[in-house]
């Protein structure tokens, strides 16, 4: 019977050490080996083939004594400095060129390091293969289910204490802010965790914090330099920490702290390590109770925050959370560029900054000038609900100065905003593009308000919104509305259903003391360098070619496709609704609304609310004025390349641009939007396998139209 144990021993080291777990090199050699061969069912640790791998160098001298250790305890002992070549290198040394399958495996470790062994290496058909470690190294991969997984220090015998932890984080965050720390919470969990685990086996992680209260913490961040306080509650439960709700204010954390500890300490199973992560001097008392349990107690405390008493008290170990941190200061964050920190990558989500500059600009739009007194910007922060006190709010302030978002001015406290800082140009961006799309829909469509859904349908085509991290979901595009409804920009209201009144429905309107950005809604497309226009009215359309191309594409095809929908349908209007779903593909940003608007200015067409003969409410519709330059002018375009597809159809010829062009040379034709709108309205249907090349559907209603005119003319 071939039976083999592998043991990772700097796995385990390591793994032992970081919980603070000191284990005797001799036992554990001996026990392994010894339950290794009575697992495997043999009758002597003889048959046993049992071998220890380590990078033996990394541990100095001592690495030494432990090769000599397992020698003397029956093992082969293999040296491999490079663990990503592990399990390579024991299959090459033991396995490849044994001819008998393996009938017994152990491997005992808790990286995933070893794990390919289970499925490189020869074995019988009744084979058993084990795991022995203190983390399942197995989960998440194909062997979960097929391989017996065994906790290493029950096995063993090795017992561990048991660890609680209860974190004050609004004491902790408010502390390290007050020293000069970013609150770099990522860091802070993953610190956290780790040396809890330094003390035992970690049973229980809370943190309690007024969660989801805004403006209550300092702006906490993540690795990336993102303000990402909404989110902590997820990411701690992500790291197994519960998060635990209370009020804001330092009693009512002192007070579901404290009963939570007595609580917990009371039952038969309590953890054997008690550790308190606040600097309060308040919980001195409670300290002291579970010293008198025999409890060990821990806290983690701020320098220069930590109450004496704590430092003071002889049965309390204090931990600083300094020394086992490595947090940035405010300084040093501030130096560094957010685009080098990941700001393009990642989604660009609302946060604290955004309060300060949508508050920012609000203010300074209304006091005409771009510097504002620092006081008056924490008023307003207070006003709005960003900040819950003072200090909060000075805390965001000096933030905010500190990551280059805001600029002092003059000794005064005169502020300004930056500019060119990423956060500040895409906070802008997309209150801009939002706001601008309400005001849009609004003005086009003659409502009083904009459809929730609707306005998540609008913002997702708004390609000046498709840069780095944003505009990437619908759950991206509501948190930004929803920002925007929480800075007073907007308000949301839920009114009922024009189909149900009994269903109410989420709708946007803007606040009515909220001044437009200084620029004009009516923006043109990126690649223009032409100025704003404030109305489309008396503007030729070669004019809009030039101003602003894809709304005088959208015209055209709006044109288009009302004519024939009405002539075809010998309907007055065309839903509008449906029209859009129709070109929505061709909706680059607010290229369609802004059609709607040149031709109702033009009076070429007309919006209004018509009766539907399939519907028992009024529908919002569309409809042109034929006798009108524009639509006369398009209509006499359509009807001129009808033509000449009409003739390269009659002489047999394949439709395509080359042809085209060869047919009308001297025609200075967009032929890429004309060949695109004819395919849209099913004129031209691209032949199969001959990318570019085009048939006529000779039959088609609008062909006819043509047809039939052009015979009369003749």
């Amino acid at each position: 019977m071939a039976a083999y144990l592998i043991v990772d021993v700097d796995d385990l080291l390591q793994r032992f050490s970081s919980r603070g777990v000191s284990v005797d090199i001799q036992e554990l050699s001996v026990g392994l080996r010894g339950g290794a061969a009575l697992a495997a069912g043999l009758f002597s640790a003889e048959s046993l083939k049992a071998v220890a791998v380590a990078d033996w160098s990394q541990h100095g001298s001592a690495g030494k004594n432990y090769q000599r250790i397992f020698k003397a305890a029956g093992y082969d002992v293999f040296d491999m400095p490079r663990r990503d070549s592990l399990a390579d290198a024991l299959i090459v040394h033991y396995f490849s060129f044994d001819p008998e399958p393996v009938d017994e495996l152990i491997l005992a470790t808790s990286s995933p390091d070893l794990i390919p062994l289970v499925r490189r290496v020869k074995t019988t058909r009744s084979a058993r293969i084990r795991v022995w470690g203190s983390e399942n190294a197995l989960k998440g991969t194909e062997f979960e289910n097929q391989v017996i997984f065994q906790p290493l220090d029950s096995l063993l015998g090795i017992q561990t204490k048991n660890v609680a932890v209860y974190i004050d984080f609004e004491n902790i965050a408010i502390s390290l802010n007050e020293q000069g720390f970013v609150v770099n919470l990522d860091h802070l969990i993953d610190r956290f965790v780790t040396q809890a685990k330094a003390h035992g086996q970690v049973v229980k992680m809370a943190a309690y914090a007024p969660w989801g209260q805004r403006g209550s913490l300092p702006p906490l961040v993540d690795s990336a330099g993102r303000e990402v306080a909404d989110e902590a509650p997820s990411r701690l439960m992500m790291a197994n920490i519960d998060p635990v709700f209370n009020l804001p204010g330092k009693n009512s954390a002192d007070m579901r702290i404290a009963r939570d500890v007595i609580t917990d300490a009371g039952h038969s199973d309590s953890a054997d390590v008690y550790i308190m992560a606040s600097g309060d001097r308040d919980f001195n008392q409670v300290l002291n109770a579970l010293r008198a349990r025999n409890k060990t107690v821990i806290v983690w405390g701020v320098r220069g925050s930590t109450s004496r008493q704590l430092e003071n008290n002889p049965g309390v170990t204090v931990e600083y959370v300094e020394d086992f941190t490595d947090l940035q200061t405010h300084q040093s964050l501030s130096a560094v560029s957010f685009a080098d920190n990941g700001l393009e990558t990642v989604g660009f989500t609302p946060s604290q900054w955004s309060s300060v500059i949508i508050q920012f600009d609000r203010l300074a739009a209304a006091a005409g000038q771009n510097v504002l007194p620092a006081a008056r910007l924490l008023e307003q922060l207070q006003d709005v609900g960003a900040v819950i006190s003072r200090p909060r709010g000075e805390d965001l302030i000096s933030q905010a100065i500190s990551l280059g978002i805001l600029r002092p001015v003059n000794a005064g406290g005169d502020l300004t905003l930056n500019d060119a800082h990423p956060i500040v140009e895409k906070t802008r961006l997309i209150r801009d593009r939002v706001v601008m799309r309400v005001m849009n829909t609004l003005s086009v469509r003659e409502w009083d308000y904009v459809n929730y859904g609707f306005l998540l349908k609008g913002l997702a085509m708004d390609r000046e919104l498709d840069c780095p991290g944003c505009n990437y979901s619908d759950q991206w595009r509501s948190e930004w509305i929803d920002c925007l409804v929480r800075e007073r920009v907007l308000v949301r209201e839920l009114l009922p259903h024009r189909h149900n009144p009994d269903d109410l429905v989420p709708v946007i309107k803007l606040q009515k003391d909220f001044q437009p950005p200084a620029a004009s809604y009516h923006v043109p497309s990126a690649d223009s360098d032409q100025p704003n226009v404030t109305s489309w009215a008396g503007v030729p359309l070669d004019d809009l070619n030039r101003l602003n191309p894809d709304t005088a594409s959208m015209v055209r095809r709006i044109v288009v496709s009302v004519e024939q929908f009405t002539s075809f349908r010998n309907f007055s209007w065309c839903p509008l609704g449906s029209l859009h779903r129709r070109l929505r593909a061709f909706d680059s940003g607010m290229a369609f609304q802004r059609a709607v608007e040149y031709l109702k200015e033009n009076e070429a067409a007309e919006v209004s609310e018509y009766s539907n003969p399939q519907s028992d409410f009024m529908t919002k519709g569309i409809s042109l004025k034929l006798g009108s330059e524009v639509c006369q002018m398009i209509l006499a375009q359509r009807d001129a390349f009808v033509r000449l597809l009409l003739v390269l159809y009659e002489r047999n010829v394949l439709i395509s641009e080359q042809s085209f062009r060869a047919l009308d040379p001297h025609t200075d034709w967009n032929l890429d939007l004309w060949f695109s709108i004819m395919e849209t309205e099913n004129v031209l249907n691209p032949v199969p396998g001959r990318p570019g090349q085009y048939s006529l559907f000779r039959t088609h209603h609008t062909v006819n139209l043509v047809a039939d005119a052009q015979r009369t003319e003749e």
